[in-house]
């Protein structure tokens, strides 16, 4: 079953062209890696899944419901989440109110964070007391991915995971998400420039030019 389709997806800014006419489908259960160099769509069809920016014309399409016109919030209640690049946890914040953050898209509202994310996540759980911005940079990433799964989405789109991180604790973001793929059955689309994690992935893309193209399975 597809679990998000894009059709003729175009973004433009000041009538310039950010991102190309793009096609793509994305079934059910698959872990997807999104590959290319800078400038060339790939952070901006993350975010225009999300609804975070606006397609100029196209659309998205979930297996029951046309979300082109959806706000992100709407979004988020479709069962779409992002994990930002940068992280952007709010360091202020324990790691147990982050991750409330990431319940208020849900209906009816959950206030506790599920046990079983904290199952996943154990350093998190060991934690949960702290800000934020003093956990280490692997930390933050594991925040920042448990903030997106708290709601149990079933598409988890994530930006860069392992930008900016040291190549021991990169490789521990990439062995994450193979396990996470298996333990919660979800769709996950990376976007990254790293080929190691890249080769971790069932199904690789590359954008050129602004434009998605197959790069091998």
């Amino acid at each position: 079953m597809t679990i998000v389709s894009t059709n003729q997806l175009v973004v433009r800014r000041s009538s310039i062209p950010i991102l190309a006419a793009t096609n793509l489908e994305i079934a059910a259960g698959e872990r997807i890696g999104i590959c290319g160099g800078n400038g060339t769509g790939k952070t901006t069809l993350l975010k225009v899944i999300m609804g975070i920016l606006r397609s100029s014309s196209g659309s998205i399409q979930l297996p029951h419901v046309d979300v082109t016109a959806f706000a992100a919030n709407r979004r988020a209640r479709e069962g779409i989440a992002l994990v930002p690049q940068g992280r952007q946890i709010f360091p202020k914040l324990s790691v147990a109110d982050n991750l409330r953050v990431g319940l208020e898209a849900t209906r009816p509202r959950i206030r506790q964070v599920p046990q079983d994310v904290y199952d996943l996540f154990p350093i998190l759980w060991d934690n949960r007391r702290r800000p934020g911005g003093n956990l280490s940079g692997g930390m933050q990433q594991q925040l920042a991915i448990a903030r997106a799964l708290v709601r149990r989405p079933g598409l988890v789109l994530c930006d860069e995971p392992t930008g900016n991180l040291d190549s021991d604790t990169a490789e521990m973001v990439a062995d994450l998400f193979v396990e996470l793929h298996s333990t919660l059955a979800s769709t996950l689309v990376v976007v990254t420039h790293s080929a190691r994690l890249a080769s971790r992935f069932q199904r690789r893309v590359t954008f050129s030019g602004r434009s998605l193209q197959e790069a091998g399975k």
